[in-house]
């Protein structure tokens, strides 16, 4: 007989506590079983965290465990690292294990994988290739934890590395998790190491699989049929064992970032994941994040470069065009004279050209010219963008969509004018302009399925589309090899997004989006049109310069405390039904005061005042919020101070609600 604790799976915060059972001697951390609970009729899931020694409980009232789930349980280092997340992000037990546990009750059928075998043919490595596979096998084979940053040019090979470290991982007995930005990124991939390794030996895993597949790859990876992982931010949390490898290829995108609850950091879990294993991580991009390089510099991390593309792919040229003349002469087009001189020359070569620019719809915001009122999402307070295809406004926020209406809301005039481009607008001038040219567009709205998706990419890659218009999902690591020019629209709209990271997100999406041309040799152009042609952050760009970029953007973060020198934790407390109107705004002052006043504060940190956030309705709940500059180092003391407002705030039956997200994606 043992003693356990267990975290009931159940998300109230007020069962967010272990609680202790009796279990048979066989019972191990990890196991997915079921308990009598509180007055429940019918015994509840819990997932065993501990074995508990000595409980601090008279035993005979201790309740037995009912049953144990062992195809559905977990493991050790997974219960260890869902207690790493609960310290780092403050968040509850059960919303960590539930990250790794599949969703579904019914048994998949038991179904044989059928497919090629795994070929034997090896493409042969250029020297940098060669290079960065024996460092990273030899971490590998070491059995030490080690992080690697393969900072390699776009078309340099870097796929053809995580296969051989993959292979080293396998030989050696070992699983491997290779993690992707984008779903529709991972099935391609998924299909490069199916044919390498053999399908039985791959699985995926992303948020776009049916709950069945999602369930059926996850007891292949649990059961140890499926040793290597391929898929989106999800896999991260793949039930593998004896990890010897993880790989997170474009390392720098933000959807590694997740920014709902529960809210964490891919890159995070993947190192918590590598420490407890020894393995091997390996974080790849030609743009590697600020902080990335940082660690690098410091020394937490070590570099790997390859600075030549593969085969005979020379980089394209960059060139730069002020749209502000384009006005002034009379061009109210999205495309420059320059652009659509590039792209008549381009065509009459029998070459491909993609149009890219990050933001989708036909036009990005409705405003009435009569009263200036702008249409914004009732839910959520964002402005809508009109999709003309769809005669409807969406908000990109929550998805929400609205018939296009034929008079303002505020004042009844019939005058509502579209302003700004987005993608499909980008389609529609690119058909009329060439109108003998197959033009499609590759974005959140054609994507909606893997099958539109694959579509999209293979008439793309045998030739059938000539003009390729697309959002960031086109920078993403997708191979074609017949592009001769590729046009950026309106390059410095990122720069002006509230969040500290907008010059570094500019710089990553222009050099990940030019990095598409030129992939199979010749000559080929990246036209980058912009109406801030001096600033330094597309100069950068245009120049390749990412050392001088990384120069210019680390003395701002320095002289403003961001991070990599600092954390930035926002803190939101977020008012109940029926509490007093100013209840929120009390908590935040109140919580920043006890902040202020800790007498282990660290020096330089910055609490800025909460401020009210924005409501797109006067019935929303009130949110107050503000942020906290933690010097590099004091993250976990705010956080202590974070579960111990949250206990209190429990314990005194609030009337509001507080969470935290530790370095978000847009300012707030």
């Amino acid at each position: 007989m043992k003693y356990v604790d267990v975290v009931i799976d159940n998300k109230s915060d007020n069962t967010d506590n272990l609680y202790t059972y009796s279990a048979p001697d066989s019972i191990h951390v990890g196991d997915r079983v079921t308990v009598s609970f509180a007055r429940r009729k019918k015994p509840v899931d819990a997932f065993v965290f501990r074995i508990n020694e000595s409980p601090n409980y008279d035993i005979s009232k201790i309740k037995p465990i009912v049953t144990c789930d062992e195809d559905r349980s977990l493991n050790e280092e997974m219960v260890d690292t869902a207690v790493r997340m609960r310290r780092r992000y403050g968040i509850r037990y059960i919303d960590a294990i539930r990250q790794f546990t599949p969703a579904g009750k019914r048994e998949p059928k038991e179904k044989r994988i059928r497919g090629k075998d795994a070929e034997t043919s090896r493409h042969e490595l250029t020297d940098e290739q060669a290079a960065a596979v024996k460092e990273i096998n030899a971490s590998i084979e070491s059995g030490k934890n080690s992080t690697y940053v393969l900072k390699g040019v776009t078309a340099s090979g870097k796929t053809e590395v995580y296969m051989r470290a993959a292979e080293k991982a396998l030989e050696l007995g070992k699983t491997a998790i290779i993690l992707l930005p984008e779903i529709a990124l991972s099935d391609q991939i998924e299909k490069r190491f199916k044919a390498r390794f053999g399908e039985s030996m791959v699985a995926a895993m992303h948020s776009r699989m049916t709950t069945s597949r999602r369930l059926e790859e996850w007891l292949r990876i649990r059961r140890g049929e499926a040793r290597i992982v391929v898929g989106a931010r999800t896999a991260v949390f793949a039930p593998a064992e004896n990890i010897g490898l993880i790989v997170m290829d474009e390392e720098h995108e933000a959807t590694y970032k997740s920014d709902h609850n529960p809210k964490y950091d891919s890159v995070d879990i993947a190192f918590m994941r590598a420490s407890y294993y020894n393995a091997t991580l390996v974080l790849g991009s030609a743009t590697p994040s600020v902080v990335t390089s940082y660690r690098v510099r410091t020394g937490v991390y070590r570099q790997l470069e390859m600075n030549r593309r593969a085969g005979d792919a020379i980089l394209p040229t960059l060139e730069i065009v002020d749209m502000k003349p384009e006005v002034r002469n009379g061009n109210l087009t999205c495309i420059s004279s320059r652009l659509a001189e590039e792209i008549d020359r381009t065509l009459a070569g029998n070459e491909q050209i993609i149009l890219f620019l990050n933001r989708r719809g036909y036009s990005t915001h409705a405003v009435c010219m009569e009263c200036g009122h702008r249409l914004t999402c009732s839910d959520c307070g964002i402005t809508l963008t009109y999709h003309k295809s769809q005669s409807a406004l969406v908000c990109h926020y929550c998805g929400k969509s609205i018939p296009t209406p034929k008079t303002c809301p505020e004042c009844g005039s019939a005058f509502i004018k579209y302003k700004g481009t987005g993608t499909e607008k980008v389609e529609e001038t690119a058909a009329s302009l060439w109108p003998y040219a197959s033009v499609q567009r590759f974005d959140l709205d054609t994507a909606a399925s893997q099958a539109e998706i694959d579509r999209v990419i293979t008439s793309f890659q045998k030739g059938k589309t000539d003009i390729l218009v697309g959002t960031q999902i086109l920078a993403k690591g997708i191979d074609f090899s017949n592009v001769g020019l590729v046009g950026i629209i309106n390059a410095d709209s990122s720069l002006n997004i509230p969040d500290y990271r907008s010059s570094e997100r500019t710089f990553q999406l222009i050099t990940q989006v030019a990095g598409r041309a030129g992939r199979s040799g010749g000559e080929s152009r990246v036209i980058i049109q912009t109406y801030e042609p001096d600033n330094e952050v597309i100069r950068y760009a245009a120049s390749r310069d990412y050392d001088g970029f990384y120069e210019y953007e680390l003395l701002h973060r320095n002289i403003m405390n961001y991070p990599p020198y600092s954390d930035i934790i926002y803190v939101t407390f977020a008012q109940k039904e029926n509490a007093e109107d100013d209840s929120a705004m009390r908590h935040a002052v109140a919580f920043r005061e006890y902040l202020l006043g800790l007498k282990d504060a660290p020096e330089g940190a910055a609490i800025l005042k909460p401020r009210e956030a924005e409501r797109a309705n006067p019935g929303d709940r009130k949110k107050v919020g503000f942020i906290i500059k933690a010097p590099s180092g004091s993250r976990a003391g705010y956080m202590n101070a974070f579960m111990r407002m949250k206990d209190n705030m429990l314990r005194s039956k609030s009337d509001c609600f507080i969470e935290i997200d530790v370095n978000p994606y847009g300012m707030i």
